[in-house]
């Protein structure tokens, strides 16, 4: 399965680096600091795809792109838990699996800027509370200091911030952050979500029971 996906990404015009365990694939990201996203395999031998995810989010924002035997099992939650963006069930349909690296790589283009300030132009900035958005130089800070968001986290919470105040529900978070012309697994909106409040305080983003999520003003 690795050779056949290598083959077929290479053939969309990806670079890939394959590892067939998880110490060499940390090994490999650690001397390599040039990848766009990592494609993880939960069942990995000797560091598992979770594990390896953790080691990962140590130290850097890649988007992180979990693949799964179990859809429903606990290694997706486990997964998104650790870190992961997305995730896809084998077996995988070489142009599903394609779509969803397509659609990290853009959610990619929202990382920010590391350290910095906020910029001073009013309609480029918002803030809530202790919480502030620089829609512009794609940063975010709590009472001042810097908050190191994923691509998805920072979507997310600019999807919260374009309508303050107003619930959104997993459907249309699911359509606008992760892009699916589908009903996705909304699981991934949850764990997301729960990331999100980890940095920004548990308060920030309102959950609305049977309805979906709204962020504070």
């Amino acid at each position: 399965m690795r050779r056949s996906f290598t083959v077929a990404l290479e053939r969309y015009g990806y670079r890939v680096t394959a590892a067939a365990d998880g110490l060499t694939g940390l090994e490999s990201f650690r001397d390599d600091d040039g990848f766009d996203l990592l494609v993880l395999d939960v069942m990995l031998p000797g560091l598992d795809g979770i594990g390896l995810c953790r080691r990962v989010r140590e130290t850097s924002l890649v988007p992180v792109l979990m693949m799964s035997a179990r859809g429903d099992g606990l290694d997706v939650v486990a997964g998104l838990e650790a870190g992961a963006d997305d995730y896809v069930v084998k077996p995988v349909d070489t142009y599903v699996l394609v779509a969803r690296i397509r659609s990290l790589l853009r959610r990619a283009s929202y990382a920010p800027a590391p350290g910095g300030e906020p910029a001073t132009g009013p309609k480029d900035v918002l803030t809530f509370g202790d919480l502030t958005v620089d829609t512009g130089g794609m940063e975010v800070f709590r009472s001042g200091t810097p908050v190191a968001l994923t691509p998805t986290e920072l979507k997310l919470l600019l999807e919260f911030a374009a309508h303050p105040g107003i619930v959104l529900d997993r459907h249309t978070l699911l359509r606008n952050v992760w892009e699916y012309g589908w009903d996705g697994d909304s699981r991934v909106v949850d764990l997301a979500v729960q990331r999100l409040r980890k940095k920004l305080g548990r308060e920030r983003i309102e959950t609305v029971r049977g309805f979906g999520y709204k962020l504070r003003r």
